[in-house]
């Protein structure tokens, strides 16, 4: 019986490529890679619904500098790298197939659903950078694709494979009630990368601070975002969960804004002391139940700067 090793989002489509394969006889695992974009939440309940054995890779820091920060084919719309990060999970999973002893690799990526990165020249793209382009099958849309080397070696039947193409989801979903899959999440998210808001805070934050890690990238996701200066940033927390996150997640470096004698947001800045740590508090201040025009004390690490609140209306123009 042949092995192979799926990568794993937990959509509908990669649980229907697992159970194509099932059916046709192979022996099925899956992976799914972990990073501050994506997290394996929903894989690991999509694996448990299906009963397919799942490994967790965690890659944060190695997928945001290969990837993300220099991406060799680009982003799409938004500050999505999807081609380089297709190559890069089914090189990683490739690596993983060696080492296990795995026959092949698959997905469930459909020809034509995502018009710019799963259209026939990206598939083709994804397989050649990946290293892995022999060993890799898509099983949903392989028969609307030319014979692969895992066909052609006889691992598995192409007649027991599918020819779904384009954007329509009605076969899909055809297929899911058909085989059992009650549990699945809808096709749009996934993907921090994709989305406009965060995009927009990550494209800013490279921008000016190129050299950027995890710790900050993982900041993005919380919080209002302004932009001070080219070298000074501030967050500050919308209720009390955030505002409890924002002061757990503080990079080293980075002061925690609060006022003092008055109810407000925590906020965190990052940049040098001097005139950007005053508006900073200013902010904090001015999103606080503080009365407007009145001196308000912010605790800024280990200072207090009594600072005036800035109106809400003059923040939001350095909203990011």
């Amino acid at each position: 019986m042949a092995k192979a090793l799926g990568i794993f989002s937990g959509g509908l489509d990669s649980m229907l490529a697992v159970l194509v394969l099932r059916r046709a006889g192979v022996e099925v695992e899956v992976v799914t890679f972990a990073t501050p974009f994506f997290s394996p939440r929903r894989a690991r309940r999509s694996a448990e619904h299906i009963g397919v054995p799942l490994t967790v890779v965690e890659v944060g820091a190695e997928h945001l500098e290969q990837v993300v920060k220099n991406p060799r084919y680009g982003y799409g719309s938004a500050m999505n790298p999807c081609i380089d990060c297709h190559a890069y999970m089914f090189r990683k999973a490739g690596r993983i197939m060696e080492q296990r002893g795995f026959d092949f690799l698959f997905s469930g990526e459909v020809l034509g659903q995502r018009p710019m990165s799963q259209n026939r020249t990206a598939l083709a793209t994804v397989a050649k950078a990946s290293g892995y382009g022999r060993h890799i099958l898509r099983p949903l849309s392989a028969r609307c694709l030319p014979p692969t080397p895992v066909e052609e070696a006889g691992l598995v039947d192409r007649d027991q494979l599918l020819d779904l193409s384009g954007r329509s989801r009605k076969r899909q979903m055809e297929l899911a009630a058909a085989w059992g899959i009650s549990d699945f999440p809808s096709p749009a998210g996934g993907c921090l990368l994709t989305e406009p808001g965060f995009s927009r805070r990550l494209a800013d934050l490279l921008r000016h601070q190129p050299q950027a890690g995890v710790a900050e990238v993982e900041l993005l996701k919380h919080g209002r975002h302004f932009r001070l200066s080219p070298r000074a940033r501030l967050v500050v927390g919308r209720n009390r969960g955030e505002n409890r996150r924002l002061q757990q997640m503080a990079p080293p470096g980075a002061l925690v804004l609060v006022t003092r004698g008055h109810p407000g947001p925590v906020g965190v800045y990052l940049g040098p002391e001097g005139k950007d740590l005053e508006l900073a508090a200013a902010v904090v201040a001015g999103y606080s139940k503080a009365p407007p025009g009145l001196l308000v004390e912010v605790q800024a690490g280990e200072r207090r700067l009594q600072v005036v609140p800035l109106s809400r209306r003059q923040a939001h123009g350095m909203l990011v």
